[in-house]
């Protein structure tokens, strides 16, 4: 079985978990924590992974270093740890992201602009384009993109919203290009 296979199942698992205890927003929250210290801190992922350090010091490690976890979530990462399933730790993550969005009929929308967009800025951006993509809420993520001149794009699931001066330019340059207006 795929590593992704296994990591749907340990996804699937915790959100049912997650769902009875009405905690969707909570666990979804304290898993991208996780996330983002596993993927800054490869020092992690190798002391996770190595054959010689035992389990219990492992699991002992990782009780330390996220005290302020659930019990619901420090319970399914000390899980994986126990079964040798530290590799699939961030697919895990993402797809239980995936599977508590949908639950709450929300999407992430990751915007490239030019520069850092304000609250109201995003506020607005979330409210036009959950109507497009037929959600309740969007999670709006920035990313600043120097190169794209001006205007901002849109990525939501597989949809791109392309409003920038760049992609304006690349569609003259293609028209004038085969000849057309």
């Amino acid at each position: 079985m795929s590593n992704q296979a296994v990591a749907n199942r340990y996804a699937s698992a915790l959100f049912q978990l997650a769902k009875e205890k009405h905690d969707l927003k909570k666990i979804q929250e304290e898993l991208q924590v996780v996330k983002s210290v596993v993927e800054s801190t490869p020092q992690l992922v190798q002391f996770l992974t190595h054959p010689k350090v035992t389990v219990a010091k492992k699991q002992a490690f990782i009780q330390e270093s996220f005290k302020g976890l659930s019990n619901v979530s420090l319970n399914t990462i000390l899980m994986l740890i126990d079964r040798k399933r530290t590799d699939i730790l961030v697919p895990m993550i993402d797809k239980y992201k995936e599977l508590a969005y949908a639950a709450q009929d929300m999407a992430e929308a990751i915007v490239y602009s030019t520069k850092p967009l304000s609250e109201k800025e995003q506020d607005h951006i979330a409210k036009v384009f959950a109507k497009k993509a037929k959600k309740s809420k969007l999670d709006i993520k920035n990313i600043v993109d120097s190169e794209l001149i001006g205007g901002i794009k849109i990525r939501i699931g597989d949809r791109i919203y392309d409003g920038t001066v760049k992609a304006q330019l690349d569609k003259l340059e293609r028209n004038i290009v085969a000849g057309t207006r």
